[in-house]
């Protein structure tokens, strides 16, 4: 019996059990160090951040888009139509924008393959909260074009992580910032039938965009954030 005993003890603290533990007490650290990471991400501000790579995914996509935008307003402006009767209407979009379907010639129309040919997208999960793309033709960026107000393409009220992000790909020195109208310019300024280009535009402060022309960048308005690119300059 005594034998017997000695023998299991042997065997309870041999190498192999041993390693054995070693391998169980590292695999339960990988697990809770995944676990840690992990809550930290979702720590590390609001809801609505998201993580670098993804911004990193979506600032390309969203500048991807806007140079669609752009390219499908010089298809539209090829087809003879004029600077104030290009259109932004879509089933999709806000009904300031038109009722497509009662466009007897959407040649005019971004939105539609006799027109722009442009794809209608909404913006990708996380960057914003939410609203769709708008479109105002009531602010003049700082040496594009003349001193007229050009055509834009605003993204409304991304987080500042996003224009950060945006901002630094583009190479401004610090953030632009708009203390006039705003960039965003809400549902008064929407490019439609009714409204096209302010005479008076609202002018932003010059010296805060280092990039120049300023075609493209994200443009901070009493503490909101918004992305922009000119489709058309004047």
């Amino acid at each position: 019996m005594h034998s017997d005993t000695k023998r299991k003890r042997h065997h309870d603290t041999s190498p192999e059990h041993e390693s054995g533990n070693v391998l169980l007490i590292i695999l339960l650290a990988i697990v809770l160090l995944g676990a840690l990471s992990v809550a930290l991400q979702g720590t590390s501000g609001s809801g609505a951040h998201i993580d670098r790579e993804t911004l990193m995914m979506h600032s390309g996509e969203i500048k991807r888009y806007a140079s669609e935008l752009e390219r499908a307003v010089l298809f539209v402006r090829q087809n003879g139509i004029s600077e104030s009767d290009i259109r932004f209407a879509h089933p999709d979009a806000h009904s300031d924008y038109g009722d497509l379907s009662a466009d007897t010639d959407p040649t005019d129309q971004v939105f539609h393959k006799l027109g722009g040919a442009a794809k209608y997208r909404a913006p990708p999960s996380g960057i914003n909260d939410g609203s769709a793309w708008e479109f105002y033709g009531h602010t003049a960026l700082p040496e594009v074009g003349s001193n007229e107000a050009e055509l834009i393409a605003v993204l409304p009220n991304v987080t500042s992580e996003f224009c950060t992000k945006i901002n630094d790909d583009i190479g401004y020195a610090a953030q632009p910032t708009d203390t006039g109208t705003c960039i965003n310019g809400g549902a008064t300024e929407r490019f439609d039938s009714g409204t096209q280009f302010e005479s008076t535009p609202n002018t932003v402060i010059s010296a805060n965009f280092s990039v120049k022309p300023s075609t493209e960048g994200c443009v901070e308005c009493s503490g909101t954030y918004h992305y922009y690119r000119v489709l058309l300059a004047r």
